[in-house]
């Protein structure tokens, strides 16, 4: 793409990981949440997926848009902790046990801040309450910088079967710029540890960050190659100051142009298929062994708080912990940002939420297409209308469908259509949140701010 076609395209639009986005939740209560709890054992996939946000971090990355703290006294985590287990408690009380786990997820802050044995107490907990599918994935994000050897075996005993080790980048000189502690261990050596347990591994990198130049991050994706994980991610760095103010930081040590962004980004994928992984959505690659591989052919793949997954492994998401988001199928609920308001209510018995939102059944079939566009970069009208049990013509109605709008981005590039479908091309993926904002009813005329795609 030239310059002018990314600069065009280069402006404040969702991520579109839940629909509508977080920032239009509105007040939510527990007794709203309990009655969206309870409904869905009636509606949406049987399948459960469980968060639990970790928000403890032993030192804050400059980048980081996640709710993460620094690391607190011994006593402030030992109640973080027990309120967890309270909560888990009490949303099972609302759940049919025969419902049976899927996935469980792990995010944060740093998950791995948190002592192993209490990571196990946790799985173990819910797995008293609900049986499992055949092979769920019980996944953990790992911050390797604070890791010894015994630490990755004591996770495999903990259940877990799918890291993501996050990486960001081999370049020392730019973790240091962005705070960030380099693995304890060589990766290879982690690699080989989870790999003799038989877990599937995920390298988490991030592009567009100081120091970062085109050259640069192929090199560290040339080395990622060389380790082979199973799945590969390539997330885009996004810049919103005015949400995280740490990220301002990152102005004073510059920040990559979009032009250099786009170019780190087409080179990894250059370098990434060419080494025989294939692309999965907007920043995943993945072995062609993987099941993600197979759900994208067979049109099964799917998207949840927790990343892109499989319809086998899918389920309506239960968060735990500060600010975890519940994705269930006709509502969000959102915990509060507050630690200490967070341990208070638990500790009298009360669930900690604070926002979410009641989807109108217009919004689902509106989640249903950029779900659809997210994963697989095409939709065909009429059968995603009878999969959703609506005509067509009520499906277009439903959604924002200019086609003055989609001629221009044809025209640009971006995309081809018709009246039967609609296909982003694979030069413009990086830009597949603007096509799913262009249909979008809820991006007329909002005032809601955005990280851009570069």
């Amino acid at each position: 793409m030239n310059t002018n076609i990314l600069n065009k395209y280069n402006v404040s639009v969702p991520r579109y990981t839940s629909y509508p986005p977080a920032n239009y939740f509105e007040s939510f209560t527990e007794d709203n949440y309990i009655d969206v709890l309870e409904r869905s054992n009636i509606y949406g996939t049987s399948n459960l997926s469980f968060y639990f946000h970790i928000p403890f971090c032993y030192r804050l990355c400059h980048y980081c848009g996640c709710n993460s703290y620094p690391m607190q006294k011994q006593e402030n985590v030992k109640a973080y902790v027990e309120a967890i287990h309270k909560e888990i408690d009490i949303v099972a009380k609302h759940l049919n046990k025969k419902r049976c786990i899927s996935q469980i997820h792990y995010g944060g802050g740093s998950p791995t801040s948190l002592p192993v044995t209490v990571l196990k107490e946790f799985n173990e907990h819910l797995f008293s309450y609900f049986p499992t599918i055949e092979h769920p994935e019980i996944a953990i994000e790992c911050h390797p910088g604070y890791l010894e050897k015994n630490d990755w075996y004591k996770l495999l005993s903990a259940h877990f079967n799918r890291f993501s080790i996050g990486v960001q980048d081999f370049n020392e000189d730019v973790l240091k710029v962005v705070n960030r502690t380099p693995s304890k261990l060589p990766l290879l050596d982690i690699i080989n540890i989870l790999r003799e347990g038989g877990a599937s591994i995920n390298m988490d990198f991030l592009f567009g960050l100081p120091l970062q130049t085109p050259d640069s991050f192929l090199q560290t994706m040339r080395k990622a190659i060389t380790l082979k994980p199973d799945r590969l991610t390539t997330f885009s760095y996004g810049h919103c100051p005015w949400i995280f103010k740490r990220q301002m930081i990152l102005e004073k040590a510059g920040l990559p142009s979009s032009e250099d962004k786009s170019l780190m980004f087409k080179n990894a994928e250059t370098e990434l298929l060419k080494a025989g992984y294939e692309e999965i959505g907007l920043d995943h690659f993945v072995l062609p062994s993987d099941e993600l591989t197979l759900a994208l052919n067979t049109h099964q793949l799917h998207r949840n708080f927790q990343g892109y997954c499989t319809r086998r492994t899918t389920g309506q998401v239960y968060a735990f912990g500060v600010t975890g988001i519940s994705q269930l199928d006709m509502a969000y609920a959102q915990n509060t940002k507050s630690i200490d308001e967070y341990i208070a209510m638990l500790s009298i018995g009360h669930l900690p939420v604070s926002k979410g939102y009641n989807l109108s059944s217009q919004q689902k079939i509106v989640r249903a297409v950029i779900e659809q566009l997210m994963c697989n970069y095409h939709i065909e009208w009429e059968t995603l209308a009878s999969e959703l049990n609506i005509s067509k013509e009520f499906l277009m109605d439903s959604i924002n469908y200019q086609s003055d709008v989609l001629e221009e981005m044809q025209r640009d590039g971006l995309i081809t259509f018709s009246e039967d479908y609609l296909t982003v091309l694979s030069s413009a993926r990086p830009f597949v949140r603007n096509v799913a904002a262009a249909l979008d009813p809820m991006m007329i005329n909002t005032e809601k701010h955005f990280s851009k795609p570069l």
